[in-house]
């Protein structure tokens, strides 16, 4: 028999971070039986492994499920092997043009279980695969499931609607996939389930078809969408917007002191622990600093506290104090060197393109005259401020623009492939 914390502090906990409960009033009501009892809610949450590399936009679903898991309930993942062949039609206006293969599906499961472990406990999941039980259902099931939805209902669905009302087509084997995903929650017998606010027409589908099996019928819970690094569009990482959990820890925190200031309060409610009113505290300070403590935070839950505060301070070092980068791109310069005289001199235009600095050298003069050019001598930074001023090369000598396009000089006998 699970102890399970007071229902009011649950609560505080869950409806941290979330857009909608659906039927919200119920939601006390199956923590305190479930906490009479001593029997955990199963808590569902459903992905279709079609190939994904986890960030943080995916994590906040997952981070509530690991709250539930923290508070004592179980948590069930579902992979939609089966649902992934028809693949989500949620917010497409177009059928997918490509269908998986069986082993494609499997092989994607296989490696989002592995990113999902960075979130989630796995050793305390049930882990479930839809096809599981829709591989054993002949065509007498699937008639019989697909009579108990109309296709009016299907039609509600915000997706299907707009495609219907601009003539787009909807195909048939589209229609099975909201139904697919309630039948999940009639099959593990789920409490909750977890997802987006697009996923409601499902959600509430599978609260149907759970009343019609004698079940207790699932509550929704929302999170909204995390918008990425641009502020505007949510996180993706075909919008080059994402941070992600795979990420190195200073990767993560560069693009974490790129976010524009408006959306600190968000991302400190939906990917930290921080108590909400220290977080207001930490917004009243200056921006550097609260995005730095949201990085560190979001860092020290993947990679452990010390790597949050050492990328911390290797930022710090790099771009704020004007330290050189750990890592420095080379120039490698070969027999033979376009514009490089018998004493390996370069004029400074010609070394900045083609080493890559700069795309042209009409930007490299403008570099020049703006004073951001400089060469390492000596340990001393030295400014280049004569477009005409020719550049010794010597095996090590860095020289850059600005403290990102910095690179390093390497000899070698032929082109580096």
């Amino acid at each position: 028999m699970v102890v399970f914390p007071p229902v009011a502090d649950q609560l505080a906990i869950i409806r941290r971070g979330v857009e909608k409960i659906v039927p919200e009033e119920e939601l006390a009501t199956k923590l305190e039986k479930s906490r009479q009892t001593g029997t955990p809610l199963r808590v569902k949450y459903g992905i279709d492994p079609t190939g994904i590399d986890v960030h943080l936009g995916h994590t906040v679903p997952l981070r509530k499920l690991r709250q539930f898991q923290e508070l004592g309930h179980q948590a069930v993942i579902i992979i939609g092997n089966y649902t992934a062949l028809v693949g989500d039609p949620s917010g497409r206006d177009q059928a997918r043009s490509k269908r998986l293969t069986t082993d494609e599906v499997e092989a994607n499961a296989q490696d989002y279980l592995a990113q999902v472990g960075k979130v989630i406990d796995l050793s305390k999941a049930e882990i479930h695969r839809n096809g599981d039980w829709f591989a054993k259902m002949s065509f007498s099931d699937i008639l019989g499931l697909c009579g108990r939805v109309t296709v009016a209902q299907l039609l509600t669905r915000d997706d299907f609607a707009k495609r219907y009302a601009a003539a787009v087509p909807i195909y048939l084997h589209e229609c099975l996939y909201p139904v697919m995903q309630a039948w999940d929650s009639v099959e593990i017998r789920a409490d909750i389930e977890l997802g987006g606010t697009e996923q409601l027409y499902s959600f509430m589908l599978a609260r149907d078809l759970q009343s019609m099996q004698g079940l207790n019928q699932q509550i929704g819970v929302m999170s909204p969408i995390l918008v990425g690094l641009d502020g505007v569009r949510r996180m993706g990482k075909s919008l080059g917007n994402y941070i992600g959990i795979g990420e190195s820890a200073y990767e993560m925190m560069k693009k974490f002191m790129q976010l524009p200031d408006a959306v600190l309060p968000m991302y400190f409610e939906l990917l930290t622990t921080v108590p909400l009113p220290d977080v207001q505290a930490i917004l009243t300070g200056h921006p550097k600093e609260a995005k730095i403590r949201l990085a560190t935070e979001v860092i020290g839950f993947y990679y452990g506290a010390e790597a949050g505060v050492e990328a911390a301070n290797r930022w710090q070092n790099e771009v704020s104090g004007g330290a050189l980068p750990e890592e420095i791109a080379e120039f490698v310069v070969v027999s033979g060197q376009p514009n490089l005289s018998a004493t390996n001199e370069m004029l400074i235009g010609h070394l900045l393109v083609s080493s890559g600095v700069c795309s042209s050298s009409s930007e490299a003069i403008r570099k020049i005259g703006e004073g951001a050019v400089y060469i390492i001598e000596g340990g001393q930074k030295v400014k280049i401020e004569d477009r005409k001023s020719a550049v010794r090369l010597v095996d090590g000598l860095i020289f850059g623009v600005g403290k990102k396009q910095i690179r390093r000089v390497r000899f070698a006998d032929s082109p580096v492939v």
